[in-house]
């Protein structure tokens, strides 16, 4: 079984950065493809970005792209996603999910799930 923790969530203002961490109970090929996915206030879960960690392939959303990075620490089994030039609209709960093969951006393809950490962007 994978387990996932998030961590580094908080309430920043607007044109801020913040470093969201997920640690990784122990990576196996459960871990090839790590996502990091955000729900907002009211709406449902979506795609920030993910990483193959086999390829070190990476994919974005729109929204992100140029402002948010998604990397790993292998040797902590740690992904990150550092967000740089928060806007309000990131606002939301940030997961982090795991599954096999290559990272999707879609929410029901990953079969891990941490719980979450809270990411609160004031203007």
């Amino acid at each position: 079984q994978v387990q996932l923790v998030e961590s580094g969530g908080g309430v920043v203002q607007t044109g801020d950065s913040l470093r969201l961490s997920c640690a990784v109970s122990k990576h196996t090929f459960r871990t090839n493809a790590m996502g990091w996915f955000r729900q907002p206030p009211g709406k449902e879960r979506e795609f920030v970005a993910a990483l193959t960690r086999s390829s070190g392939g990476t994919i974005y959303a729109d929204s992100v792209k140029g402002r948010f990075t998604i990397s790993e620490d292998s040797a902590k089994s740690t992904v990150y996603l550092q967000m740089n030039g928060l806007k309000p609209e990131d606002t939301g709960v940030y997961f982090c999910a795991s599954n096999q093969a290559s990272a999707t951006p879609y929410v029901d393809w990953y079969a891990f799930w941490g719980q979450g950490t809270q990411v609160t962007v004031s203007s």
